[in-house]
């Protein structure tokens, strides 16, 4: 018989001590998870904060343990953990084992206390509940405190003894609890990440960041803080040099009941090739940014579309600027403090509150007018850039439009692709498709594919320059629409302009590999880098999941006796005939060794062409994986784009690497 399950006056309990966190940690953390974990170390990373902040030592110390402990160490004042006569408890069983205590509470803070990370009372307290254990030591008023705590509860109490040594602060080592994170692997970017941004939010605040497991230091420092980051983002890609705005205010509650000191800061630059919004608000770094970030949508739209009106850029009907047009060229990033707090929750990544965007936004507004008048020839080179931004965006969309038309009409019996060869399987995860250089290289492969997995498509001649040319001409290209045809999951369109109608689709890709197969000469590898450069420029996500490779051509054939051998390199060829010259010399011959240079892919027989370049077993495929995409997109540019004297010095410094490439006699 089952039991039934009585709802009833006992039936209401609460959680008590450590349960008020280990049973809830979404709740305090935003997850359970990784990411929950991760911001526990930024609770006690920031109390270290708000004590460097109101003038209490300029060094915070991090060291990621190799058992996936942490200690933080700041040199401030020390935490007061010694007896409350107000509250008639330790300090420290009010700061470590309470939620909702502290001393950020009291409404006449004086220093930076008055723009704190934490104003809630939970980091300390939350972070010691989840964890496995912790130990405190403080040193402060001539005395050295210790701490340790296990799953939320304190074993040995305080135990105090007298320092001499004149020095004050707080060490903190713990490990968050498994049982409480589902996972407490935190990986070393987090640390770097979360340390640079707190030393780009806090100007002449210095963090070292040890990492046992790789046994390195780190050391972050911002002296000019967001005006010291702007210039390392944009590394000289600027069109308008940055500015840098500040302003010392009052926020004051719509009822007129109280008001608030703040501070607002501010660096922004228009950019040609980069595009940044970040936000930090009290030292956090708001990823979702909210109200700061509704405060610069708002205000650089105004004021550009005032500027461009009363400068009468706009054509007759025209449609007006939106932020979207602004945001690709825009490099903007906030630093505010204030008492009046609004973070959506404890996670600190968004703060939603009105007072404070109210007065961002006029401020904004304020500065770029000013901006605009004292520097007319730049507001004219910013004006004509988002109208560009804009113009282009609608062009692009109505290219996109167009080219959703042509690839959605895939590849049927009215459709096909000129000189495509398919190949037998249906199954993704198995199909190849090898694109080709040319129709003789598309009879050799043909001729020596296995034809249940591997298809051809050729490419006729050099393919258009994807990197400088625009989408409508890019589109225009039948080889290019050619090859996303046979691809068969789209293009993604990097910009923002275009997200909405994005017909990109991994799950539609009908390969498992894509291989470009060019000859091993000039011609080969330029047309090897154009067609990398189009699936960079319009499949960008299919080099990030590893599926594109370049299939490695033999550069010489060498012959000895009845076996031959091939060498995909000048050194290679070098090793292979002095292990036959060696082999042969101990019988007291001298080989006779032939020595021919690789043909072009179309001449290969197709027995050669399967054993060197497509038989799985034995061909050489290089799977294209970037780990720089920034990296990359510089090479592309310095190979491809306008840097012409950039191309030309490379070539001196490194093209004799290349010269036993080179087909000249």
């Amino acid at each position: 018989m089952a039991v039934k399950n009585t709802y009833n006056n006992e039936s209401i309990k609460s959680l008590k001590g450590p349960d008020r966190v280990r049973k809830c940690a979404p709740v305090i953390f935003g997850s359970d998870g990784l990411e929950g974990c991760q911001h526990s170390v930024f609770e006690i990373v920031s109390n270290s904060i708000d004590e460097a902040r109101s003038g209490n030592g300029n060094l915070i110390e991090v060291i990621r343990h190799s058992d996936k402990s942490i200690t933080v160490k700041d040199y401030g004042r020390g935490m007061p953990v010694d007896f409350n006569k107000n509250e008639q408890r330790y300090n420290w069983d009010l700061i470590y084992c309470e939620l909702y205590a502290g001393a950020k509470y009291d409404g006449n803070l004086s220093g930076n206390y008055n723009a704190s990370i934490g104003l809630n009372g939970l980091g300390c307290c939350a972070t010691q509940y989840a964890s496995q254990y912790m130990d405190v030591e403080v040193i402060r008023d001539g005395f050295k405190y210790n701490l340790h705590f296990e799953e939320g509860y304190n074993i040995g109490g305080l135990k105090k003894k007298e320092d001499k040594s004149r020095k004050t602060g707080t060490t903190t080592r713990w490990k968050p609890d498994p049982k409480v994170f589902t996972d407490i692997n935190i990986p070393l970017e987090y640390f770097q990440d979360m340390l640079k941004r707190q030393a780009v939010a806090n100007a002449g605040l210095r963090f070292t960041l040890k990492d046992e497991e790789s046994n390195q230091t780190f050391e972050y420092l911002y002296e000019n803080g967001i005006r010291q980051y702007v210039d390392e983002v944009l590394v000289d890609k600027t069109y308008t040099a940055p500015v840098y705005i500040s302003r010392d205010t009052k926020l004051v509650e719509k009822d007129g009941s109280r008001e608030h000191d703040a501070k607002l800061t501010a660096c922004f630059c228009f950019s040609s090739d980069v595009s940044l919004a970040e936000h930090y608000y009290n030292s956090s770094y708001l990823v979702n940014g909210g109200s700061p970030e509704r405060a610069m949508r708002a205000a650089f739209t105004y004021a550009l579309d005032r500027f461009i009106t009363s400068e009468g850029k706009y054509t007759k009907g025209e449609v007006k600027i939106t932020y979207a047009d602004i945001q690709d060229s825009l490099v903007f990033v906030s630093n505010s403090f204030s008492s009046v707090g609004g973070f959506e929750n404890q996670t600190k990544k968004s703060i939603v509150n009105a007072i404070f965007q109210d007065a961002m936004t006029e401020f904004l507004k304020h500065e770029l007018e000013i901006y605009f008048i004292e520097n007319k020839s730049e507001a004219i080179k910013i004006a004509d850039q988002v109208l560009l931004n804009k113009r282009s965006a609608e062009q692009a969309e109505k290219t996109k439009l167009n080219l959703k038309k042509k690839l959605g009409k895939g590849l049927d019996m009215n459709n096909r692709v000129k000189k495509f060869v398919d190949c037998r399987s249906k199954d993704a995860d198995k199909r190849e498709i090898y694109i080709v250089e040319g129709d003789s290289a598309l009879g050799s492969t043909k001729m020596g594919r296995d034809a249940e997995f591997q298809a051809i498509i050729p490419v006729r001649g050099k393919i258009l320059n994807c990197l400088k040319a625009e989408y409508n001409r890019i589109f225009e290209s039948e080889i290019i629409i050619d090859l996303l045809k046979v691809l068969g999951c789209g293009v993604e369109i990097k910009t923002k302009a275009n997200k909405k109608i994005s017909p990109f689709d991994m799950s539609k890709l009908k390969w498992s590999k894509i291989i470009i197969c060019t000859d091993a000469d000039v011609d080969g590898f330029q047309i090897r880098t154009l067609i990398l450069t189009m699936i960079y420029r319009l499949v960008p996500s299919l080099i990030d999941a590893g599926k594109v490779y370049i299939a490695e051509s033999p550069l010489f054939e060498i012959s000895y006796k009845k076996d031959t051998f091939f060498a995909y390199s000048e050194t290679e060829k070098n090793e292979i005939v002095d292990k036959i010259k060696a082999k042969e010399q101990k019988n007291g011959q001298v080989p006779k060794i032939s020595i021919q240079r690789s043909k072009g892919l179309g001449e290969n027989e197709p027995d050669m062409m399967w054993l060197t370049t497509m038989n799985p077993a034995t061909r050489r495929l290089i799977k294209v994986m970037p780990t720089d995409m920034l990296q990359m997109e510089d090479m592309f540019d310095l190979l491809l784009g306008d840097n012409l004297q950039g191309r030309k010095d490379f070539i001196q410094e490194f093209g004799y690497k290349y010269t036993d490439m080179l087909d000249v006699s």
